[in-house]
Formats: C-alpha cells, sequence, structure tokens
C-alpha cells in the first residue's frame, strides 16, 4: 500500500509540475513587451478642407526576375486612398468680396492631400521561392502599387470632383449666412 502512495504521489508531483511548466512556458501565449517612448515631434496648423475620397484595389503580381535562381514572386491586393482638397490657408481677404447680399470668392486651386495605402485592408495572399526575401518584395511590391495608384491619380478626374465638391459645401453655407448671390471660382 506503501508503494502504491508513494507512486501516486509521485504522479501527482509530476502532473502538477508538467502543468505549470506547460501554462508558463507555452507557445500557445507568449508573452509580450512592449515598450514606447512617445513624443511630440512638432504641431501644425491645418488648413486643408478634404473634399473626396477615392479608394482604390490593385492586385499586384510583384516579381524579381534572376538569371541562375528561380524567380521569387509575390501576390497581393492593396487598397490605396486618394484625398483631393482645397488649403484654405492659402485664402486671403483679397480673394473675398462682398457687395450687399453678394459675395464672391475665388478659392485656392483644388490639390491632392495624400495618397495612402492603406496596410490593414491589404492583404499579401501568396509568395513564392521568396525564402528570405520576403520582406524585402512585399516591401517592394507596395511601393510599385503606390507609385501605380499616383500615376492612376493623376490621369483621374479626382480635381474636377473637388473641385465640384467644394461648391456644394461652400453654396449651402454661404446661403446660410444670407448671400443670395454666390460666385466661387478657383485659382
Amino acid at each position: 500500500m506503501g508503494k502504491i502512495f508513494r507512486f501516486l504521489l509521485i504522479v501527482a508531483i509530476l502532473a502538477v509540475g508538467g502543468w505549470f511548466v506547460y501554462k508558463n512556458y507555452s507557445m500557445e501565449h507568449p508573452a509580450v513587451e512592449s515598450k514606447h517612448q512617445l513624443l511630440v515631434d512638432r504641431i501644425e496648423a491645418m488648413g486643408k478642407l478634404e473634399l473626396v475620397k477615392y479608394r482604390y484595389s490593385d492586385v499586384v503580381e510583384h516579381k524579381n526576375i534572376n538569371a541562375f535562381l528561380p524567380d521569387a514572386s509575390v501576390l497581393l491586393i492593396v487598397k490605396a486612398d486618394a484625398v483631393g482638397c482645397v488649403n484654405l490657408t492659402k485664402l486671403t481677404p483679397e480673394d473675398i468680396k462682398v457687395v450687399g447680399d453678394s459675395v464672391s470668392i475665388q478659392l485656392p486651386g483644388p490639390e491632392i492631400c495624400y495618397i495612402k495605402i492603406d496596410h490593414d485592408a491589404s492583404k499579401v495572399y501568396d509568395t513564392k521561392m521568396a525564402f528570405l526575401r520576403e520582406a524585402q518584395l512585399v516591401d517592394e511590391a507596395y511601393k510599385a502599387a503606390e507609385k501605380a495608384v499616383a500615376d492612376d491619380v493623376k490621369k483621374s478626374d479626382i480635381l474636377q470632383q473637388t473641385k465640384a465638391n467644394a461648391i456644394t459645401v461652400f453654396k449651402p453655407l454661404l446661403q446660410g449666412l444670407g448671400f443670395t448671390k454666390i460666385n466661387l471660382t478657383f485659382k
């Protein structure tokens, strides 16, 4: 009876020890530690009125062609945003003319505020023969996608759409201020 009790005691101690090791050192839930030292570099006054956003999807197959090794490739779907805006900080008092119930405003020309890849919505679907170069290959593919989106934005009607949306936004605002004759133009 004593041998069985000692055997069960040893098995119980080993089981508790095994459970403790499994819970504390398991790769299932690795401990994560992240330290941050945040600093505000600068504060800028913003005056850009964002008026239109184009959402792009780009299916990218990017290859590195090698003479001796198999070609490395990556397939990804990239989501990107291009935003058109009017920079109201460029508006001067000379650009606004008020006579009675009429107003004439010469707005700054529309511009592209930014073109930005949405990394959260983008996905890498497949990599082939990339091995240790996978991160570099994916980075190159994202840069190629950003350039392709920027080229397409320049060819698009985003600036005309920005003008149209500026008029749509400013007319009711000026009518609400009591102006009946409104003339909006762009530099």
